[in-house]
C-alpha cells in the first residue's frame, strides 16, 4: 500500500507580522521536514523560501505570503511531503504509510484486523489495530512487530498473552 504524499502536519497559526506560518508536525520529525525542498497545500508544490525550528513547531516563509492577514489565511491547511523526496532507514515507516495496513498475527497468519491510528508516546509509538474480534495496542518495537509489507498491505505482530482488550 504505497502512499505518493504523507501528511506532514498542519499550519496552525501565523508567526509574527512578516507573513511566517507555524506548522505542527504530525508524524514526521521536523528534521524530515527541515531537509524537504519542497511541500505540497492542495496538491500543488510549494518551495519555502525560509524555514526554522521554534518550540516543536516548523516556521515558513512562503512565496506570496508576506503579512499576518495572508498567513492568517492558510490557518488549518494541512501539509504534505512527497514520499519519494525522503530517504528512511531501514525498518522506519511514516505513520501514514502504516495506517491501514492489514494486522495478521505472525505466528497464525489470523487477521487481527486493521492499523486505524498511530499513537505517539515519548517511549515509542503505538499501532492502535481494531476491526477485528478485538482490539490492540501494539508497541511499535521490533520484539512486537515481525515485518511490515507496504506493497501487500499488512503488518505481521509477535501476539503475546494480553495484548487484546478483551483477553482474560
Amino acid at each position: 500500500m504505497k502512499v505518493e504524499f504523507i501528511t506532514a502536519g498542519r499550519i496552525v497559526n501565523a508567526h509574527g507580522v512578516r507573513g511566517e506560518v507555524k506548522l505542527l508536525p504530525q508524524g514526521v520529525d521536523t528534521d524530515i521536514l527541515m531537509e524537504c525542498k519542497v511541500l505540497y497545500m492542495d496538491g500543488r508544490p510549494v518551495t519555502p523560501s525560509a524555514r526554522r525550528v521554534h518550540k516543536g513547531c516548523l516556521l515558513l516563509s512562503l512565496p506570496g505570503v508576506e503579512d499576518m492577514d495572508a498567513a492568517l489565511a492558510l490557518k488549518g491547511k494541512s501539509v504534505s511531503i512527497r514520499r519519494s523526496d525522503v530517504r528512511l532507514p531501514e525498518g522506519v515507516y511514516f505513520d501514514g504509510e502504516i495506517v491501514g495496513l492489514t494486522a495478521r498475527d505472525a505466528a497464525t497468519g489470523e487477521e487481527l484486523g486493521r492499523v486505524e491510528e498511530v499513537l505517539d508516546y515519548p517511549a515509542h509509538k503505538i499501532y492502535a489495530v481494531r476491526g477485528g474480534k478485538d482490539e490492540y495496542l501494539i508497541p511499535a518495537v521490533p520484539a512486537f512487530i515481525a515485518a511490515v509489507d507496504l506493497e501487500g498491505g499488512a503488518i505481521d505482530i509477535h501476539m503475546l498473552e494480553g495484548l487484546g482488550s478483551h483477553e482474560n
